[in-house]
């Protein structure tokens, strides 16, 4: 289809000057609203709401803040079903982060997002400006970002471009995280063939401030000031919302897409945390917001509609840093590191003061206004360009019902079971050491140390941070305990089952380091919303995740939708994470970490599986079908409890949780410690007690003395208990299997675990 580089006259506004000018590339034979991704419905709509025709430059307004990314058109009608309010719950969703209440007059303020599509197509500055775009989400609330978590999800490492794209994530994180001075303190690593061309790289990250400190993005009082800080604006990330976030991969060249990723500046970052926090703590701003997706447009038109007031916004003030911008990529720029403060006249001298004192550029780009309508002027008291209500590019952006549709081959999918349908191992050891791999050599390239907070970094089932006070520094004697979770495996299988064990997984793994969930937030990653099984898919994965968080007592503060996540029409398997707060509430010593302690007694609690389906050892043998494991949610939540209460106890020296299956726990126990084991399975026990995965069940390392108290305590809990074996020597042997047995040298193990991501991936990045 041919293009035509057009420059037209913007239109009238709605007081009948003629507005600026507007530049875009569209097919000849394309009406321009489609050209800029809304559908005919859309655009009658805006033209009902306007009660005439857009101009252009409306239209570009309307576009980006009506794309999937910003306004969740095809998500909110579900995620209104998820559970939102519990005791400690200060913010919940709709801010720019959620925000927990956990004592001494602290809040925690938290966050995930994605960054899939444009890591994809530039998985430096993808990964990179996610980090950044993360880090403004925490500190618009007050809060100073502590910690960071990065769920990764790449194609195979068999493949060249999968390695690209993971190397330059990888570097891209590190690089933008450890130069910011955000330690990196965990996340998760899958590699599988559904992720191929089309990676996951989802980001995560808490701060904390104190309680009166928190702020809202929302404008408020006619007469204030709009005043933009931070970077200056350029034509990067233009489009990025509507170009890269709707549209999938592999159907056209996807360097074309490359001017759509925003290019990011950790220093400039920096300056910009400690100024917006000294204004913050100076009392000198009423509102502020982050620009991210659809820029200016967004900021704007965000904390009006949340304030219910109106904006002047005047795009000759805004400082830019490349020639000749027109109004649209003025408004619509997603370039980094750009924050949107609301100040009081008399505040100003005071905010720019701050400004100049940090470096940072500080611009008044607009008023607050009575009324409801945002309006953008060439300069203050010059000509109107565009004139809309703000809710209506917020709030009241579309919500779309979109058809769902059970697939037609599921019942016999679910009855197709990886117990009747794949044969017993030749040699289970091999296909455990198969299965595991260390992940050192990613975050080894993160600070994760910086602060000196950091009590369990990477690595373990969750990261423990020691709770300071965020004004005085004083050690609470308290911790902070964060996980990400997430499993396509399962969902993919059953996504209501499948993301109700996800929640259950995470509030597991707080269990191991002894901490209690406060609260979560999830990053919703899905193929086509316009294929009706991915909205299936959605539809039911949200229902589980709002199932586990109610009876798990953990709720939802926040989320992030990802759509359109597929390649050449194939969509990705459902894929929601779920990153859990919790709180460790006496922090006295580390908890007791993955590992095996010489001679310790390996106890396993928990019910064991029911099923080898949507284990990774079916997967990896090409079984895709049966039911994922069962889910008792009342007994996982008395599990998790009595676990949490044996390691606050002091009564494990060791533990791990069995999601990944009890054969894979013990191996991964074995490689972090060194210490080999010894385990008997039950009579006639069969492959499935050794890969059947279930996230209600852990394996402790328990000294002999503490071995009855153990035991006297599941017992009266009702949990179901069973001693494995014993931790020591040079080997790890597993015996009593109905088929062969397991019998591996220690320094096998070892070697196996350590050694596969540097044979793949080298011993560093090769991007920056």
């Amino acid at each position: 289809m041919c293009e035509r580089r057009t420059t037209v006259m913007s239109g009238r506004s709605a007081g009948g000057r003629r507005g600026g000018r507007y530049s875009a590339t569209v097919p000849a034979d394309e009406p321009i609203h489609r050209a800029l991704g809304l559908t005919d419905d859309e655009a009658a709509a805006i033209e009902r709401i306007l009660g005439r025709r857009p101009n252009h430059l409306e239209l570009a307004m309307y576009a980006v803040m009506w794309s999937e990314h910003c306004s969740y058109k095809s998500s909110r009608l579900h995620l209104r079903r998820l559970p939102t309010e519990g005791p400690a719950v200060l913010v919940g969703p709709g801010e720019n982060a959620g925000v927990v209440d956990v004592g001494d007059g602290i809040a925690v303020a938290f966050r995930i997002e994605s960054h899939n599509h444009p890591s994809a197509i530039e998985p430096y500055q993808g990964a990179a400006t996610g980090i950044g775009g993360i880090l403004r989400d925490i500190f618009t609330m007050g809060a100073r970002p502590i910690a960071l978590m990065d769920p990764l999800r790449f194609g195979p490492l068999s493949d060249a471009r999968s390695r690209w794209i993971a190397e330059g994530v990888v570097s891209g994180i590190s690089g933008y995280g450890n130069s910011v001075g955000v330690p990196t303190v965990g996340g998760e690593v899958v590699f599988d063939d559904t992720y191929r061309d089309n990676p996951l790289v989802n980001v995560f990250c808490l701060g904390v401030m104190p309680t009166d400190r928190l702020v809202l993005g929302r404008a408020s009082g006619p007469g204030n000031l709009a005043v933009l800080l931070g970077a200056s604006t350029g034509r990067d990330g233009i489009g990025g919302v509507s170009v890269l976030a709707s549209a999938g991969f592999g159907d056209e060249d996807d360097a074309d897409k490359r001017p759509s990723v925003q290019v990011g500046d950790p220093f400039e970052e920096k300056r910009l945390i400690e100024a917006c926090l000294e204004m913050l703590d100076a009392d000198l701003v009423v509102g502020i917001q982050d620009l991210g997706g659809a820029g200016l447009t967004c900021a704007t038109s965000e904390t009006a509609s949340r304030g219910g007031v109106g904006m002047d916004v005047y795009v000759s003030e805004v400082p830019r840093r490349e020639p000749g911008m027109e109004p649209f990529e003025v408004m619509t720029s997603e370039s980094q590191e750009r924050m949107l403060a609301i100040v009081e006249p008399d505040d100003l001298d005071a905010v720019l003061a701050i400004a100049e004192r940090w470096e940072i550029n500080a611009a008044v780009v607009g008023t607050v206004t009575e009324g409801g309508a945002l309006r953008v002027l060439d300069r203050p008291g010059g000509e109107v360009l565009a004139e809309v209500p703000a809710a209506s590019l917020h709030e009241d952006a579309p919500l779309l019902d979109r058809p769902r549709a059970e697939p037609a081959d599921r019942a016999a999918r679910l009855a197709d079971a990886a117990d009747d349908a794949l044969p017993p191992p030749d040699d289970p050891g091999a296909d455990l050491l198969d299965l595991v791999f260390d992940t050192s050599w990613i975050w080894r390239q993160y600070d994760h140390q910086l602060f000196l907070n950091t009590v369990e970094g990477p690595g373990g089932d969750a990261a423990v941070l020691r709770l300071k006070h965020p004004t005085t520094g004083a050690d609470t004697g308290r911790g902070l305990a964060l996980t990400t979770d997430g499993n396509h495996r399962w969902c993919a299988l059953d996504p209501r089952r499948g993301t109700a064990l996800v929640v259950a997984e995470a509030v597991a793994n707080l269990a191991c380091v002894g901490a209690r969930p406060l609260a979560l937030v999830n990053c919703l990653n899905f193929g086509n919303p316009e294929h009706p099984e991915v909205m299936w898919q959605l539809s039911e994965a949200v229902d589980g995740m709002a199932e586990a968080a109610r009876a798990l007592s953990v709720p939802v503060v926040g989320g992030n939708v990802s759509l359109y996540n597929e390649t050449r029409g194939r969509d990705i398997d459902p894929t929601p994470v779920v990153a859990v707060v919790g709180l460790v509430d006496r922090l006295e010593a580390p908890p007791p970490g993955v590992g095996l302690v010489e001679g310790t007694r390996l106890v396993a609690l928990g019910a064991e599986p029911d099923t080898l389906s949507g284990s990774a050892w079916a997967w990896r043998r090409g079984h895709r079908a049966g039911a994922p494991p069962a889910l008792d949610l009342e007994a996982h939540r008395a599990l998790c409890e009595l676990v949490r209460e044996l390691v606050a106890d002091g009564l494990v020296l060791g533990v791990h949780d069995t999601a990944d299956g009890l054969g894979p726990a013990l191996v991964e126990m074995v490689a972090r410690s060194g210490v080999g084991a010894v385990v008997r399975a039950p009579d006639g026990a069969g492959h499935r007690w050794l890969f059947g995965e279930t996230p209600s069940r852990f394996v402790l390392a328990v000294d002999p003395a503490a071995l009855g108290e153990v035991h006297r305590r599941h017992t009266a809990a009702g949990v179901p208990g069973a001693l494995l074996g014993e931790a020591g020597g040079d080997r790890f042997v597993v015996e009593g299997l109905a088929g062969p047995g397991v019998d591996l040298a220690v320094a096998e193990v070892v070697d196996a675990w350590e050694g596969k991501l540097p044979a793949l991936l080298g011993h560093g990045t090769t991007q920056g």
